[in-house]
């Protein structure tokens, strides 16, 4: 029995998350089809520009993406402090970029005097937006039905797109959240769909490859923040530079299918996390085998039962074999 969303999610736990979702059909979400021949490589700029568009819209940070042929993968995180700085009207008007407004929504946005009864009721609609926008699972719905809605009307058909709902997987501590960072952006490269990070279409890290040789982080995406200071802006827990050569270094390694040797110029972030190097390949190029629900090391993960009230704790022996 499938587990409940609502008990694999919990922000007081961990506000990363990796979701994947998988196309149901015999042919492929992107790229060519090998029975019929059809192109269907257009696809894969719906989902990263519908991606990117939710991505100004709701209160989720992108971190990382990856649009392959036949399934994406996104690693998300869910900025509630944003969800909770933001007033009624940004609230409003966020969600009405989505769905349809209220005539009390149009009335309240055009400046209309309100009566108690009805700012009661306008305030209640506000508080179920403004959870919503702050809902990976909400945030997947709007992608992924989008995205099917628009498929079936150029395939003349009706149906499942996808395979069921989303997967994901909590990401508890910044080990587990650098090992699935490189993971998702290594994709093509395990694929054979690219040779090098920044040839990868229609993923984060040619998207940051490409602002980095501008001096500059794209918007679209969470920004490295480096290490956490008071006066240092927000972001992710990682040097940008120091990202990028360990996915190159990463990539390398993976793409001579041996582990190698780290070379004097790898990143330091692989000693600071306590990762070895072989480990560290396991978890970039089989990241989504080795956990099920949540990743981390095992007091991360303990904690993260214990909090979710559950019996068993979840991918334990690999996050103690991985994580040494």
């Amino acid at each position: 029995m499938a587990t409940p969303r609502k008990n694999l999610i919990s922000l007081s736990n961990t506000p990363y998350y990796h979701c994947i979702s998988r196309c149901v059909r015999r042919a492929y979400l992107c790229g060519k089809d090998p029975l019929t021949g059809r192109s269907y490589e257009h696809r894969r700029d719906w989902v990263e520009t519908k991606l990117l568009q939710l991505g100004n819209i709701f209160c989720i940070d992108i971190c990382a993406y990856a649009v392959m042929s036949n399934h994406t993968h996104l690693v998300l995180h869910v900025n509630l402090k944003k969800s909770k700085r933001l007033n009624n009207k940004a609230i409003l008007i966020r969600w009405h970029k989505l769905f349809k407004s209220s005539f009390l929504c149009q009335r309240y946005l055009s400046g209309e005097l309100l009566t108690q009864a009805e700012l009661a009721a306008l305030n209640a609609r506000i508080n179920i937006y403004r959870e919503r926008l702050s809902s990976i699972s909400w945030f997947m719905r709007v992608l992924n039905e989008g995205i099917a809605r628009k498929a079936n009307k150029e395939d003349g058909c009706k149906g499942r797109f996808w395979e069921g709902r989303f997967k994901s997987q909590a990401l508890l501590d910044e080990a587990a959240l650098a090992a699935c960072l490189a993971y998702v952006d290594l994709n093509p490269i395990r694929a054979k769909a690219a040779d090098l990070p920044e040839k990868s279409d229609y993923t984060s890290i040619k998207m940051r490859i490409q602002s980095s040789e501008t001096g500059k982080q794209p918007k679209a995406l969470m920004r490295f923040a480096g290490e956490q200071h008071k006066r240092t802006p927000k972001g992710l827990p990682f040097d940008l530079k120091t990202y990028l050569q360990l996915v190159d270094w990463t990539g390398r390694s993976i793409r001579n299918n041996k582990p190698g040797k780290i070379l004097d110029e790898a990143a330091p972030i692989i000693e600071r996390l306590n990762i070895s190097a072989s480990n560290w390949l396991s978890l970039t190029t089989s990241f989504t085998r080795s956990f099920k629900n949540a990743a981390g090391k095992e007091q991360a993960i303990t904690a993260h039962a214990i909090h979710m009230q559950r019996k068993r704790r979840s991918s334990i022996a690999n996050s103690q074999a991985l994580f040494c």
